[in-house]
């Protein structure tokens, strides 16, 4: 205990002394995007919580880490908390696929992406769904032709967040035709600064255009750049999403964001459309549906803190998929409760009769709606907790 009080008070003399004002509070997050320009305070956060390691914090030192133990891992949660201090870095590559690289890459694979990873030096899309490949993954046609030692990539990925603002792209491709459609996969490392890989914004009703459809044209990859090895994509792929999922869920330790969630605001945001009597809230609906959300709010942390506690491995396996979709539907009650009591100030798109975080709060409750599609939707989640975690049977008729 000793050890770990020390370790307490170091991180807090540290943090204190290097992390800059304007790293604490609301504000700009990197995540590796070499084509975005990161403010001077975020800049220097990331550069120095890089140096120590702290952008990764649980991943070997050899890879840019500091080798954290859980508990120390907690510990610096706990103190960048105390002083409101940002995540350093986060992203697809510190929470997505360096996790997958350090328990499926081969040593040569971490030792050439990793690294510069933990810095920051690239940021990462996710080339899986296709136009007719979402939820059915496993009948994707991007096609990836081992020609020497590359790759000739050649599809279609949609749905692909923040393409336009990545520099590479981790793609699942077929590379065998002949064989079953799940054993003929691969998951390949891309290069998306070439000119074999366009990228098409999709603009969303919300108004912002995240997503993007992402075109392969005689595009390349290093051949060595298969992660687990030719064919083995499939397994790989599934290990990534349970990565991704557990980020959604706030309980990813491999990466940046694990026990990072942070207490609620709603009451603060909702209090200058409610009216008071005798200092409660007037309206008892608004009043049970605000308790109710702030108790599952304290629930679904609490929850995150014991997954996070009980982990045996660097991510958690089925039970992310419980954690990452109760949180997500807590998010959506949030949203429309506060649109509820804003009444007709929550419609706001613009003009001035509405304030900015009027507007942004209507945006906002629209783009909210991805959060039970994106990294697998409410259906497909419901399946692998009814089938992994609960363990009950498979209802699909059969045909005899």
């Amino acid at each position: 205990m000793s050890e770990l009080s020390d370790f307490r008070g170091e991180t807090r003399a540290w943090l204190q002394e290097n992390c800059p004002p304007g790293a604490r509070g609301p504000g700009q997050v990197a995540w590796g995007s070499n084509r975005i320009e990161l403010e001077p305070d975020t800049r220097l956060w990331l550069e120095r919580m890089a140096g120590r390691g702290w952008t990764v914090p649980t991943w070997p030192r050899e890879y840019g880490g500091a080798e954290l133990t859980r508990d120390e891992y907690r510990v610096l949660i706990e103190e960048l908390k105390r002083i409101g201090a940002r995540t350093p870095l986060t992203g697809r590559g510190v929470n997505y696929i360096g996790p997958t690289l350090l328990e499926l890459g081969s040593e040569s694979q971490k030792a050439r992406w990793l690294p510069g990873i933990a810095r920051g030096e690239g940021g990462w899309a996710m080339g899986y769904s296709e136009p007719g490949a979402g939820s059915d993954l496993a009948s994707l046609s991007t096609r990836a032709v081992l020609d020497g030692d590359r790759f000739i990539i050649n599809g279609r990925k949609t749905w692909t967040s923040d393409a336009m603002d990545c520099d590479y792209i981790f793609v699942l491709a077929r590379t065998d035709p002949e064989r079953p459609k799940h054993q003929g996969i691969s998951l390949i490392l891309v290069d998306m600064n070439q000119p074999g890989v366009k990228v098409n914004p999709i603009r969303l009703i919300s108004g912002a255009s995240p997503f993007n459809e992402t075109l392969f044209e005689d595009a390349v990859a290093e051949a060595d750049d298969a992660v687990g090895g030719l064919n083995n994509g499939w397994t790989v792929g599934k290990r990534l999403l349970q990565f991704e999922r557990s980020t959604h869920a706030g309980i990813n330790i491999s990466g940046s964001q694990g026990g990072r969630t942070s207490g609620s605001r709603m009451p603060e945001r909702i209090g200058r459309y409610v009216s008071r009597h005798g200092g409660k809230l007037a309206d008892p609906d608004i009043r049970d549906r605000l308790i109710c959300y702030e108790q599952n709010g304290a629930a679904q942390r609490l929850t995150q803190r014991r997954v996070i506690e009980e982990m045996q491995a660097r991510a958690p396996g089925f039970a992310s998929s419980a954690v990452k979709l109760t949180g997500a539907l807590h998010a959506q009650e949030g949203h429309e409760l506060l649109l509820t009591v804003m009444g007709t100030q929550g419609i706001g798109w613009q003009g001035g009769s509405f304030e900015p975080a009027e507007v942004e709060a209507t945006r906002d409750w629209l783009r909210q709606k991805a959060l039970t599609i994106a990294g697998g939707t409410k259906e497909i989640q419901l399946n692998i907790i009814a089938k992994r975690v609960l363990g009950l049977p498979d209802l699909t008729p059969h045909r005899h």
